[in-house]
């Protein structure tokens, strides 16, 4: 048998069927002369509403906590009345509708990319927007994902987050793109919906409607022109994943009870926590973005109380505002930083506006002392031991026991014993670890491979982390993308990792992988990653 395509696999599982592929943007028309200025801007206007429309429509329809989350900060993106007006702009210089929308998009998208990390990180979901904008006002149906009638393996160049928010796992049996990359969207979707997926994937652009192909979305592989034996075998590997996963409950254990604490990664207290033993990120940042001021206490208090309340004392760890440069916030003055990614963001804000930390604090401290609740708290962005210090006073002087940091950058996991001495515990995010120790950008697709959460430096950074930990008796948990690899789990373990915290439709396979090992085969399996010169070869040692 030839050998499969490789890519970076973004979402564990099985998968066989024929390609489908996503259909391709729409062209430019060619430029026509207006004649009728009011016309032509109301056609523009009725076109980015549309679009609006139907992004909300998609984001009512799921019932994805995640993938509405996204759509609707796109449909914020549609919206927005500087897009209108540098629309209308172009209009009024001579542009037919078209041609100002994707003019006025180009603006943004440079803006986005000269931003760099969060918002570069959008850039893809401007394009869309742009591409479905342009149809609309071309008379064109919105670029989508094909109906063919029957169950398929999507493939596309990549896909846009209202594109995979609106996939039924019933039909998309797994998903192959050419572009992306392990934190992308069609990444964090794929695994939110449970879709095997395989992104940056070498030879996919000659994939064609109609080939058959066998997906293993934890190994990167797509294999082209599988007889029907292999679809057969393919699928029944996957149900027998299923049921395995189906049939595991309870906390996280090795095969001989070493405990590795699962816990569920949310925004707010409409996303899903079945199976998970907590909340090990507490994304809080979503209520300040897009926002002219800041939430009011009453506000935060409400939002806090409701995740408390849902999890029913079962911890929950709040990640302070992961905001700032590169998220930038309306009412704080961010202007003028030459490189936001690596500017005032995270736990910095407290530089210029001590008083949003300490607020933040307090709100948080407020419903946990009233409901009850386990509450721990970590801040982002932490580079030293002093700033470490200095968040763990903070916290502490608002009334919360429980003060960790998360380790992002490489400094911190460099001085990691230093640290420990000053937190409750750690987390570590591998998303912005990943990305600070490549010097690569998250949304520089041809770099994507440095990102691969299996790169060896990363884990020698990890390890550094969990040896630290278990020296100071203190927990050291993993709450990026990573934490959701199934492969990766008993590694993490292994590597004195504590907790591991993910989407919760993730949870049921983490559990698996870990079921399946003995404490000493997770530390043997670490002790072999670690001496593996590349992703290949570390994955290559777990099979």
């Amino acid at each position: 048998m030839a050998e499969p395509l490789r890519g970076i696999g973004v979402s564990p599982g099985f998968a066989a069927g024929p390609v489908c592929r996503a259909g391709v943007a729409p062209r430019l028309p060619a430029p026509r002369a207006v004649s009728d200025v009011p016309a032509e801007l109301s056609g523009a206007a009725s076109a980015l509403r549309a679009v609006a429309a139907e992004l909300d429509r998609r984001a009512s329809a799921t019932s994805d906590a995640t993938a509405a989350e996204i759509l609707r900060a796109q449909v914020l993106m549609a919206e927005d009345p500087v897009l209108d007006e540098a629309v209308a702009d172009a209009i009024r210089a001579g542009s037919d509708a078209p041609h100002a929308i994707d003019a006025a998009f180009a603006v943004h998208r440079q803006a986005f990319l000269d931003a760099g990390g969060y918002l570069a990180e959008r850039v893809a979901d401007l394009d869309d927007l742009r591409d479905r904008a342009v149809a609309v006002s071309s008379g064109l149906p919105m670029p989508g994902i094909p109906s063919p009638g029957h169950p398929f393996v999507l493939v596309a160049t990549d896909l846009a987050p209202a594109d995979t928010a609106g996939l039924d796992p019933a039909q998309v049996l797994a998903l192959v793109t050419e572009a992306g990359g392990p934190t992308s969207h069609t990444a964090i979707l794929a695994r939110s919906l449970g879709i095997p997926a395989v992104v940056r994937c070498g030879g996919a652009a000659g994939l064609r409607d109609g080939m058959v192909v066998a997906i293993d979305g934890a190994a990167g592989a797509v294999r082209v022109g599988v007889d029907e034996a292999t679809v057969l075998d393919t699928r029944r590997r996957e149900e027998e994943r299923r049921s395995r996963a189906a049939a595991s409950s309870g906390p996280g254990r090795t095969a001989d009870g070493w405990a590795v604490e699962l816990l569920a990664n949310v925004g707010s207290a409409a996303d899903p926590v079945a199976g998970a033993e907590g909340v090990g990120l507490f994304r809080t940042e979503l209520l300040y973005l897009d926002r002219e001021k800041a939430p009011s206490h009453e506000e935060q208090v409400e939002a806090y109380a409701a995740v408390f309340d849902a999890l029913g004392g079962r911890k929950v760890v709040v990640r302070t505002l992961d905001a700032g440069a590169d998220k930038p916030l309306p009412f704080l003055d961010q202007a003028g930083e030459p490189n936001p990614a690596l500017g005032v963001r995270g736990v910095r804000l407290a530089r210029r506006d001590p008083a949003l930390v300490d607020g933040q604090l307090a709100a948080i401290a407020a419903p946990a002392t009233r409901t009850g609740a386990t509450a721990w708290v970590m801040a982002p962005m932490i580079a030293t031991p002093a700033e470490a210090r200095d968040f763990v006073t903070r916290a502490r002087a608002a009334g919360l026991a429980s003060a960790g940091v998360m380790v992002e950058i490489p400094a911190a996991a460099l001085r990691v014993r230093a640290l420990l001495r000053e937190v409750d515990f750690l987390s570590i995010g591998t998303n912005d670890l990943s990305q600070y120790t490549f010097a690569a950008d998250r949304m520089a697709g041809e770099l994507a491979e440095l990102l691969d959460p299996w790169q060896p430096a990363l884990l020698d950074l990890v390890a550094a982390c969990g040896r630290a930990g278990r020296e100071a008796g203190k927990p050291v948990g993993i709450c990026g993308e990573a934490a959701a690899d199934p492969g990766l789990a008993p590694v993490f373990a292994g590597l004195g990792i504590s907790s591991l915290s993910m989407p919760a439709r993730a949870i049921p396979a983490v559990r698996d992988a870990l079921a399946t090992h003995t404490k000493a085969d997770c530390e043997r399996l670490a002790t072999a990653v670690l001496a593996a010169e590349d992703p290949a070869a570390a994955r290559a040692v777990v099979g």
